[in-house]
């Protein structure tokens, strides 16, 4: 129950309340002095949101292609996938055995999702599905509850007295909404799913007569299931980047686990050791309960992966085997704990390099190289934040002669610089960044630093700062 309108009414009723002549709309009031004894509960539309997106997940078993339809529907697109379960009849069986324990279901199978989803919720007996569409009410086609008003005024109760009319009046009387849900439930129009998970490049299904409970068992499956995945890559010229596996256990619940690699790949072996490197990593144990007696192996993303020659010096060989070992690090200790320094276009120190995960696409160019025979021009440690040092130096734009740092004096004997570096103008202002010039610098022990003075002299700061923001190896 939930407060509409000033009262307290039902928003669901069970089959057993049906039946006694409650219904969803009617005020807590009513309800009660029809039944006295009535149980109700307040309703949480959260807690019902997050159950049906459960049961989309659990869905997956019958096919990949799923559209949750709030508030209680689901709808599932079978084509292909029935002969797994042998026929549409017996999928429909094992929907009503997995769910009709705690849920009240109700299906329909249809040529279009809209059919299925008004036969399911308005049953009828017919000779067959064109037949029974036609004997829909025509609350079926989902119209606002002013457009459904005027067809009922019409004296246009069903479905088919819609469909033998000519659509054009129809619009013109009733809305362009009204044609168009008609014209989808008759399949007129395209009315495919949105599925709310993207749908895999490849993805391949194994049943059980009996359910499986080992785990070797479960890594044996997986890797038939993986072995025909590669054949069917080896023959599109393609490698996988990303996969994921669903395990089915009897009971309706479902255990997906993924895994990513660097590289594309094909390879059955080398997936068999990251989902035992995974299934390793696990915070809970995989928990088979009575068995898993379905389990899905997908090709979430591909790559083109042609047959490659190693070459005479092995360092395609070294680069696979680094690629490999990020790829066990990552399916052992997760995605993003395993990350990588990407440069980034810009003259900003402290927005020269990004992380990303080490097992993500490159979507960067590689670093710049310094000129041949030229020192590095940023070095590799840089201090966060740049630290403040004292410096004696000419101005207004002479390189330090000396300075100090934690304490210690430091005599500048080379200097190189400056290398003048101001943030773009449609932030300096916003953001109160000051130019800097850096200078390369070198003490009389040999240590080189990278210093700057924040603030041009007179111009931006009036006593400009010195800081130091790198060290040179």
């Amino acid at each position: 129950m939930a407060t509409e309108r000033n009262a307290r009414r039902l928003t669901a009723a069970c089959p057993q309340a049906r039946k006694l002549g409650l219904a969803p709309g009617m005020t807590l009031a009513d309800a009660l002095a029809r039944v006295p004894g009535l149980r109700a509960e307040q309703a949480d539309p959260a807690a019902d949101a997050q159950l049906l997106l459960r049961l989309s997940d659990t869905a997956l078993r019958w096919s990949p292609i799923v559209q949750p339809d709030p508030p209680d529907g689901l709808l599932i697109d079978i084509g292909g996938c029935a002969h797994l379960f042998g026929g549409e009849a017996a999928l429909a069986a094992d929907a009503q055995r997995l769910l009709g324990g705690y849920l009240a279901v109700r299906h329909a199978i249809a040529s279009t999702p809209l059919a299925a989803h008004a036969l399911a919720r308005f049953p009828v007996s017919a000779a067959g599905e064109a037949q029974a569409i036609r004997l829909l009410p025509v609350t079926a086609l989902g119209l606002a509850p002013e457009a459904e008003m005027a067809v009922r005024r019409a004296g246009l109760k069903l479905v088919g007295d819609l469909a033998d009319r000519p659509t054009a009046p129809l619009s013109a009387r009733f809305g362009k909404q009204a044609t168009y849900a008609l014209d989808r439930l008759l399949g007129r129009t395209d009315s495919r799913l949105s599925p709310r998970r993207p749908l895999p490049a490849l993805h391949f299904a194994r049943r059980f007569a009996e359910p499986i409970a080992h785990v070797d068992s479960v890594l044996g499956a997986v890797d038939g299931l993986a072995a025909k995945a590669a054949l069917a890559l080896e023959q599109r010229h393609e490698g996988g980047r990303g996969f994921a596996i669903s395990l089915c256990r009897s009971d309706g619940e479902v255990r997906e686990l993924t895994i990513e690699t660097g590289q594309p790949t094909r390879d059955p072996a080398l997936l068999a050791r990251l989902l035992r490197e995974r299934i390793e990593a696990l915070s809970d144990p995989l928990d088979p309960g009575f068995g898993f007696d379905l389990i899905r192996f997908a090709v979430a993303a591909t790559e083109p992966l042609g047959t490659v020659q190693a070459d005479l010096d092995a360092s395609r060989t070294q680069g696979e085997a680094l690629s490999a070992l990020i790829d066990r690090l990552s399916a052992r200790h997760g995605r993003d704990r395993i990350r990588r320094l990407l440069p980034v276009d810009t003259h900003v120190p402290e927005r020269a390099v990004r992380s990303i995960p080490a097992q993500a696409s490159n979507p960067a160019p590689d670093w710049p190289l310094p000129p041949a025979s030229e020192p590095p021009l940023r070095p590799l440690c840089l201090l966060d934040p740049p630290q403040p040092i004292i410096v004696m130096a000419e101005v207004p734009d002479a390189p330090p002669r000396r300075f100090i740092w934690r304490g210690r004096h430091h005599v500048v004997v080379r200097a190189e610089g400056p290398e003048r570096i101001a943030a773009p103008w449609w932030q300096m202002a916003s953001e109160g960044r000051p130019t800097r010039d850096y200078y390369r610098v070198e003490d009389e022990a040999g240590r080189r630093f990278w210093l700057f003075r924040r603030g041009l002299h007179e111009r931006e700061a009036g006593h400009p700062s010195w800081f130091i923001h790198g060290l040179f190896a």
